[in-house]
């Protein structure tokens, strides 16, 4: 090994820890811890309160943190945050915004809010006997030992849906779950539903020990596997939405309306039926939802994990949107499962997620759910309409000219020369370097 391992890491001062990876990592370069620490805030009281988001933390990671204006949702107003650092995001979304403003914006539906948890456990039983305890027995124990845990969140209005036994022993010998549904009202709920499950395990194996139509070597053979909320909600969901006659559409790029709605259904369809493009098209879906969703301080790995796994829910992978133009009506829309909370964990703590709710109007999770299906659905198409118009390197490159530009350190007068200079041309990165050669050799 070229390092030593290290022990009590955790343990060492932020300073510490700094030190230790310099000497061991970066051949001693104290430049680097300069790098660092001009990331620190200079409140030490905030700078503390980041550092104890996490563990181990040695700086803060920044990125952009946008707004995207112009948001008419379901007859509301509004300006979205949106942490993000890929080029054209925010300005397609923004754009897409804009576009449909005039046109009774966008509408939105809550089909479900429903959160799935699940004990895992394998049990030598009949299936049979097992479903008869758990109809007649175990499930009335799971909910009384669980009252404690889910006063408060019953008080709120919320807490246990149902309770189901699952039998799997088709896929995994003697495998079966305890799936549990929950509401979770405007938390996410992750800590409450875990807490609950934890809960079912202990019951179950306490009931299973108490019963006696049960043998021994039936008893002995149950294994609690684990305990744990399911990120794949697709019972939680929300649908978002936009339409208007083809004849309103009034694309800017040059070609008929009609012939933009043909070409924009013919990609969704694609993406529909083709998983390559589908993959692709889904991330575009997520640039939009992933910015809001950190902004406003939730889990962005939850929301693409349920995502995808939605979106392959019939088998094959396939578009999160879709399109239709019947009858003259250009509809355009998603069903998006998304489990968000707006109270606890970093809501409750993080300054900015402060501030994005607040600028949101201090949403409910349900609102937020909304708000998160339309900036999905917004940049979705933004990046439609510039691939079956202009092509998609033409907005988004001239987003990453300034990127580019960075990299060759070029100064404020440079970069005015190549906003002009590309004002009606489409930006490359070879064209960036060979006209900045020319312009520094003058």
């Amino acid at each position: 090994m070229n390092h030593q391992p290290v022990e009590g890491f955790s343990k060492l001062s932020k300073q510490g820890k700094i030190d230790w990876l310099i000497k061991e990592y970066l051949d001693g370069n104290k430049e680097h811890e300069t790098v660092l620490t001009q990331y620190w805030n200079e409140n030490p009281d905030l700078q503390k309160l980041h550092d104890e988001f996490s563990e181990n933390t040695i700086s803060n990671f920044f990125m952009p943190y946008g707004i995207a204006p112009n948001f008419l949702i379901d007859g509301k107003l509004l300006a979205l945050p949106m942490a993000v650092e890929e080029s054209s995001v925010v300005a397609a979304a923004s754009k897409a915004a804009k576009f449909w403003i005039d046109k009774g914006g966008f509408k939105t539906t809550i089909i479900n809010t429903e959160k799935l948890g699940h004990t895992h456990f394998i049990f030598k039983t009949e299936a049979h006997k097992l479903l008869h305890f758990f109809n007649f027995k175990l499930k009335k124990k799971l909910l009384e030992a669980t009252e404690d845990i889910t006063k408060n969140m019953r008080n709120r209005g919320g807490g246990i849906l149902n309770i189901k036994l699952i039998d799997k022993t088709s896929e995994l010998e003697d495998y079966f779950q305890l799936k549990a549904s929950f509401d979770t009202v405007d938390s996410m709920g992750a800590n409450f539903i875990n807490s609950c499950l934890e809960q079912f395990g202990k019951t179950l194996k306490e009931e299973v020990a108490n019963e006696e139509s049960f043998s021994q070597e039936e008893k002995d053979s149950l294994q609690i596997v684990m305990n744990i909320l399911s990120n794949y909600t697709p019972d939680c969901i929300v649908r978002a939405e936009v339409s208007c006659k083809i004849e309103d559409l009034k694309d800017d790029s040059g070609i008929s309306n009609e012939e933009f709605a043909w070409k924009f259904k013919r990609a969704v369809t694609i993406a529909e039926i083709e998983p390559y493009r589908a993959t692709t098209h889904n991330k575009g879906i997520m640039n939009g939802v992933d910015a809001v969703v950190i902004a406003t301080g939730n889990d962005f790995r939850a929301t693409e994990a349920c995502a995808h796994a939605y979106a392959a829910r019939n088998g094959k992978y396939s578009s999160l949107t879709h399109c239709t133009t019947d009858n003259g009506i250009f509809r355009f829309w998603i069903d998006l499962p998304i489990s968000v909370g707006v109270v606890g964990g970093l809501t409750n703590l993080h300054p900015l997620v402060k501030f994005s709710l607040a600028l949101l109007g201090k949403p409910s999770a349900q609102e937020l759910m909304s708000i998160l299906a339309v900036s999905g659905l917004a940049q979705n198409f933004g990046a439609l309409r510039s691939l079956v118009t202009t092509g998609i390197q033409k907005g988004h490159m001239k987003m990453h000219l300034f990127n580019i530009l960075n990299q060759f350190g070029a100064t404020e007068e440079e970069k005015q020369h190549f906003v002009t200079y590309f004002k009606d041309k489409t930006v490359s990165h070879h064209e960036v370097i060979s006209e900045l050669e020319k312009l520094r050799n003058r």
